[in-house]
């Protein structure tokens, strides 16, 4: 039976990957995920996980584990942060141009220089466009059954998942968890069938050098070039919308928690004033939210789960009629704005939706937000938007300019 267990936000995630009984963990220690890698060895030494684990020297090299185990038909699991997520960029590549179902843990965290240890979503926003689905939580119960979820999505479209969850303000936050059991999970998440194996009876090669046309192959088949193969990782991450959706749902009639959208929305019903993001400070905008109603101001917010691939849909649909936009985030694309806030215009473009959108960027390296200064900001915000001052700009948080 399930049981409900306090514990951090890196204590679910291992607990998720053991559950899914993951066959090789690739670790490498780095603030604040350093833990969850912790919680594995310790799984794996008293013989409640049967797995091999696999210290290496650099996150790079836990990417290419992974990738290597992968290939040859095995589950596996690494988790990383900040600059370790930075070093394996190359292999984020080469795992979603192999088609691997690699599942990983991003507990985010700034990036230097200067350095930092402390949250923010740069990290996993920088790695955007390397062809993984990426999957944010907003609270620890919503990391253990994400990543429980990410195998199943993973295995069914053939893409790697990363999990993304703010480093500190939930990976070391203590909160309930529903924790389902063993015989849940084997229902749900079937053994992994891989679509590459190596064999000594049959040799091939894989990942060769790729000529820019189509070719055929020794025994005359037309085999894709270096374009299809871009193509169809394309349409895997499209198709990924309707497979998370469709996972989700499974899940919910297993576990009572429902995932079925890939947003999730709070006071929305008759909001004219709807805040967006991602991950913890969604949730804190749900504070101000309720701060606002107390004044009148119909407010609500939609959270995004899924940010790759896009809910461009689902936003649309949520977001129609709104009077104001605020979206909030904790990242910035150097030189324009968030990278967010970009995504929601162009999925609002041509929709007809014309109202007034203001970007804040907040809480990077770590800083502090509070609810009443989401709170504030949106006061500030709709005076503006009523004097027609700034219609659409970019704002920053607690911070002195």
């Amino acid at each position: 039976m399930a049981e409900t267990i306090i514990m951090t936000g890196n204590t679910a995630a291992a607990i998720a990957a053991k559950l899914c009984q993951v066959q090789v963990v690739a670790a490498y220690p780095i603030t604040p995920q350093t833990s969850i890698i912790e919680t594995l060895s310790q799984f794996i030494e008293s013989g409640a996980l049967k797995a091999e684990y696999v210290r290496v020297e650099s996150e790079h090299s836990a990417m290419t584990v992974c990738i290597s185990a992968s290939t040859v038909g095995a589950r596996v699991f690494t988790s990383t942060s900040s600059h370790g997520l930075l070093y394996m960029h190359e292999q984020l590549h080469w795992a979603a141009g192999s088609r691997l179902p690699v599942v990983m843990c991003c507990v985010n965290r700034g990036v230097g220089a200067p350095w930092s240890i402390f949250n923010d979503q740069q990290d996993s926003i920088a790695q955007r466009d390397t062809g993984w689905i990426q999957l944010y939580c907003r609270d620890n119960q919503e990391i253990i059954d994400t990543v429980i979820q990410a195998y199943r999505i993973a295995e069914e479209v053939y893409a790697p998942v990363m999990v993304c969850y703010d480093g500190f303000v939930l990976s070391h936050t203590m909160m309930p968890v529903c924790v389902p059991d063993t015989e849940t999970v084997n229902s749900f998440l079937p053994p992994y069938k891989p679509h590459t194996f190596l064999s000594a009876e049959k040799p091939r090669n894989i990942n060769p050098v790729i000529f820019p046309g189509m070719r055929h192959n020794s025994e005359g088949v037309l085999c894709d070039g270096y374009m299809e193969m871009r193509y169809k990782l394309q349409e895997a991450l499209e198709k990924a919308r309707d497979v998370i959706v469709s996972v989700g749902m499974q899940y919910a009639k297993l576990t009572g928690r429902d995932y079925s959208e890939l947003l999730w929305r709070y006071k929305t019903e008759d909001a004219e004033i709807l805040l967006t993001g991602m991950g913890s400070i969604a949730t804190e905008a749900t504070v101000a939210v309720d701060q606002l109603r107390q004044e009148g101001i119909k407010a609500g917010v939609v959270g995004i789960r899924a940010y790759r691939p896009f809910p461009r849909k689902a936003i649309q649909e949520a977001l129609k009629n709104a009077k104001a936009l605020i979206v909030l985030e904790k990242d910035i694309s150097y030189g324009f704005e968030g990278a967010l806030c970009s995504d929601i215009k162009a999925a609002l473009y041509g929709t007809g939706l014309n109202a007034p959108l203001h970007n804040y960027i907040a809480g990077l390296g770590g800083r502090d937000v509070k609810a009443r200064e989401i709170y504030e900001a949106v006061k500030t915000s709709l005076e503006d938007m009523k004097s027609k001052k700034a219609q659409n700009k970019t704002i920053w948080i607690n911070c002195r300019r």
